[in-house]
């Protein structure tokens, strides 16, 4: 058996018992209230954590040349390169 084939049986095995433990907390428990909030807060801090980090990234981030500077400084070159091909 391969090492990828034991990570993922390994993951299968705790998903598995997660999964039966957060169902027996949540349904057998006077833990029920407080497992929802963890879950509830866990599930709000992750998506809002992530727009928070793509908002960070496109504040921060420069914004991209404009084409019309592109094709400038691409014609510049092409015309460098004709006028080294011109002189040898």
């Amino acid at each position: 058996m391969s090492r990828d084939q034991v990570v993922g049986w390994v993951l299968v095995v705790v998903s598995i018992i997660v999964i039966i433990a957060y169902g027996y907390i949540l349904f057998a428990t006077q833990y029920s209230q407080i497992l929802l909030q963890i879950t509830a807060m866990i599930a709000v801090v992750g998506v809002f954590g992530i727009l928070a980090w793509i908002g960070y990234t496109l504040a921060t981030t420069p914004p991209p040349k404009p084409i019309e500077e592109i094709e400038k400084e691409i014609e510049e070159e092409l015309k460098k390169l004709e006028q080294e091909q011109v002189k040898q």
